[in-house]
């Protein structure tokens, strides 16, 4: 992820009050309703606005909006108030990606998507932006919309080996359901290269794992398994590791 922290101290208590009277959770805001004032709880959204604004701010890229329409539903005055406390908008987008991913990992996903969404509209080539809104996606269910948007940060981050994983990933999970080999193909290029990039990405080998068990490649299968294993045990996969076993017991006698 990428790294976020404020050059000052006082940015630091700036950002911090900014949060908690711009940036109230999209649940705190909905469970307040509408207000008297020309904006909501979180202080952006119009109040004639209503439940449709509130949805399109969870939604990725705020439903498809452009970055001028996104600026005007957050409000012009809003966005740069926000990033007046950092030294840049990049900055500013970097730090609201790393809150996003602290979302994820709280398992608050409407709360990340539109932290997500707010890093994509101060720097629109925060690739980290639009991978975290393709994970967002992907926990939804909509592969079609993962791929899209981790592609979109792939292509401008050509190098990262998350990307390349998690991109590689959504490509097998859309196989799963599609049986397409195109999909299966892109995902398991993207993997590999991911795997050589960054021999250390355990999570990387599971999903590689997962792609050579649809190629019935199962001793090849097996021993991604326990290149993954043996960097992080928790990266481990026991639905496919169980599905392994129905076809090849495993060589190294780990998982009987």
């Amino acid at each position: 992820m990428i790294s976020a922290s404020l050059k000052t101290i006082s940015q630091s208590v700036a950002a911090a009050v900014l949060l908690g009277l711009l940036l109230a959770s999209p649940a705190q805001a909905q469970r307040k309703g509408r207000t008297t004032s020309s904006t909501n709880a979180d202080g952006s959204l119009a109040t004639t606005a209503g439940t449709a604004a509130q949805s399109a701010r969870l939604q990725p890229l705020f439903g498809g909006l452009t970055p001028a329409q996104a600026t005007q539903l957050i409000g012009e005055t809003q966005l740069k108030a926000i990033a007046a406390s950092f030294a840049s908008a990049a900055e500013a987008s970097a730090f609201f990606t790393t809150k996003g991913y602290e979302y994820l990992g709280e398992n608050q996903p409407d709360t990340a998507a539109y932290r997500f969404n707010l890093a994509w509209l101060l720097d629109p080539k925060n690739a980290e932006a639009y991978r975290g809104l393709g994970i967002v996606s992907s926990n939804r269910a909509a592969s079609d919309a993962a791929i899209e948007l981790l592609a979109k940060g792939y292509a401008l981050a050509p190098g990262s080996a998350l990307l390349m994983g998690d991109l590689g990933a959504s490509y097998l999970i859309r196989y799963g359901k599609t049986k397409k080999k195109k999909d299966l193909s892109a995902g398991m290029e993207l993997l590999q290269r991911a795997t050589t990039t960054e021999p250390a990405n355990a999570v990387a080998w599971q999903q590689l794992a997962r792609g050579l068990y649809y190629q019935e490649k199962y001793a090849e299968a097996w021993d991604a398994v326990h290149k993954g294993q043996s960097m992080n045990v928790s990266s481990l996969d026991f639905d496919l590791i169980s599905d392994l076993k129905d076809k090849l017991a495993d060589p190294k006698g780990i998982f009987k």
